[in-house]
């Protein structure tokens, strides 16, 4: 498998389009890599559950099998992931249909389309002959099963490299618009070549809310958002190749059963406990890899500190801690492959398209949900006050368990209580992490100490002692100073939570 990032931007060419000469004032060079013909086979689900989302699996003659996850715009353009596999059309690769096990949900993934492209191609590049990327002209055709043309289009294609400046992209763009080019969605070949189907909002639709929404509509809202990206860093994890990917699937679960929680009054107990004890489980699961994440990144950087010689000491240890991620992992893997886990993103997504909703949520969100923030703002306090002079590492750790749920809830409202609940949010988040980084030295501390204790190898001991005591002095300054980011957050609570 090979793995690129696509910087890519279309516009749609009207009958007749001729391609100007690609000549710009900065020393822009285009030059002509002639033609090809192409034929690609597209997969999806019945209801185009992949196009849905923004997710393209398809051979093409000559290239093997491309897939592409869904695209995030940046500065104009669509950036996404693509990996290549080889392969034959009749057999798409396991790997790729594994990674589109989120959006598909068990659903089959068979060919859905062909497509006939006749292709130009004009590299670009600068005036000292940088390449800079390329400029593709296809002119597109559906084909039938009997390869009969049903439709077809023109499209241009801007693919630029990392190093194209931004700037480019702009001036090509008036460049190609003045020479009769048009402005289009960004749609890949497939919706396009499909229209309406594969064009309908994913299974799980974002829903806008503001002051006149009401609680109900918060609550779908809510879900909905987090629901998304536990979808999208799905595949993330399986390519375990940036560990963000865990991270942030592992801070979607939360945040779902988190805001489970604080809408509890507006929703069916039994289906929203049921619901929080499924996520509870994949939290778990993808909690054994994140700690082991933070753990290993934290000790690798502590390594680096120490003497050469114990430094190589310190190998052992490391080794260690990369044995049991890797089972982490697998475990995680498997369960994200088994039934149970594919039933649970079904019950997501209906939770998103239809939250069972008590009577009471069809109120205005402004009168119902500002009180729900106010029980884990509460709670908070309760534990901040309780505290001595010298609180036990296990009760500022209840204390940064508390200010995460205060934050997600106040993420949830901030759509009805305004940027003064994006402010807090962003406080809560600041003393959830420095007493995430106090969790985390003492985690590491108590992990060392117990390895060492199993060791007979006086110099990997010796290691995990000094590697031990860097983790004592990082928790001791993080005692030091949880005490500035409390008195920020009390600073930043809006005055509903007064």
């Amino acid at each position: 498998m090979k793995v690129s990032r696509e910087r890519e931007l279309k516009l749609s060419a009207p009958p007749g389009f001729r391609l100007p000469r690609l000549a710009l004032a900065d020393g822009l060079v285009g030059t002509p890599r002639g033609r090809r013909r192409l034929l690609a086979t597209y997969l999806d689900t019945e209801d185009f559950r992949l196009a849905r989302f923004g997710v393209t699996l398809r051979h093409r003659t000559g290239e093997g099998w491309t897939l592409k996850l869904p695209a995030a715009p940046t500065g104009g353009l669509l950036v996404r992931d693509e990996l290549v596999f080889g392969g034959s059309v009749r057999r798409p690769p396991a790997e790729a249909i594994d990674l589109v096990q989120a959006f598909s949900r068990g659903r089959p993934v068979e060919p859905c389309a062909r497509l006939r492209t006749l292709r130009s191609v004009v590299g670009l590049a600068n005036g000292d002959g940088q390449g800079l990327g390329e400029l593709v002209d296809d002119r597109v055709s559906s084909l039938s099963e009997t390869r009969r043309v049903q439709a077809s289009f023109r499209e241009l294609e801007l693919e630029l490299d990392e190093e194209a400046p931004a700037k480019l992209v702009k001036r090509l763009v008036r460049l190609l618009e003045s020479a009769g080019a048009e402005k289009s969605a960004q749609f890949p070949k497939l919706v396009r070549a499909i229209g309406a189907p594969a064009q309908a909002p994913p299974d799980v639709a974002l829903v806008e809310v503001g002051e006149a929404s009401t609680a109900g509509e918060v609550v779908q809202s809510t879900l909905a958002t987090a629901v998304t990206r536990l979808i999208h860093h799905d595949p993330v994890v399986r390519l375990d190749r940036d560990p963000e990917g865990v991270h942030k699937m592992r801070v979607a679960t939360r945040t779902l059963r988190s805001d489970l929680r604080t809408f509890e009054p507006l929703l069916d107990k039994a289906w929203s406990d049921s619901l929080r004890s499924e996520l509870g489980w994949l939290a778990a699961l993808l909690g054994h890899v994140r700690d082991t994440d933070v753990l290993l990144a934290d000790l690798e950087a502590r390594v680096a500190k120490l003497a050469d010689a114990e430094a190589r000491a310190a190998v052992r240890v490391l080794a260690t801690l990369r044995a049991e991620r890797a089972e982490a992992l697998a475990e995680l893997l498997a369960a994200m492959r088994g039934g149970r886990y594919v039933e649970l993103l079904d019950r997501l997504v209906d939770a998103v398209a239809a939250p069972r909703l008590v009577p009471e949520a069809s109120g205005p969100a402004k009168e119902l949900v500002p009180p729900l923030v106010q029980g884990p703002w509460r709670a908070l306090e309760r534990a901040v006050e309780t505290l001595g002079k010298r609180p036990d590492d296990a009760a500022l750790h209840d204390v940064r368990i508390r200010a995460k749920r205060c934050r997600y809830a106040a993420e949830a409202a901030a759509p009805v209580l305004g940027k003064r609940a994006g402010a807090f949010a962003r406080a809560a988040a600041d003393l959830q992490q420095v007493l995430g980084e106090l969790n985390d030295a003492v985690v590491a501390e108590g992990w060392l100490r117990r390895w060492a204790s199993g060791r007979r190898s006086p110099g990997a001991v010796f290691a995990a002692g000094e590697l031990a005591a860097l983790e004592r002095g990082a928790a001791d300054e993080a005692r030091q100073s949880w005490r500035r980011a409390w008195k920020a957050l009390v600073a930043a609570r809006p005055r509903s939570l007064a």
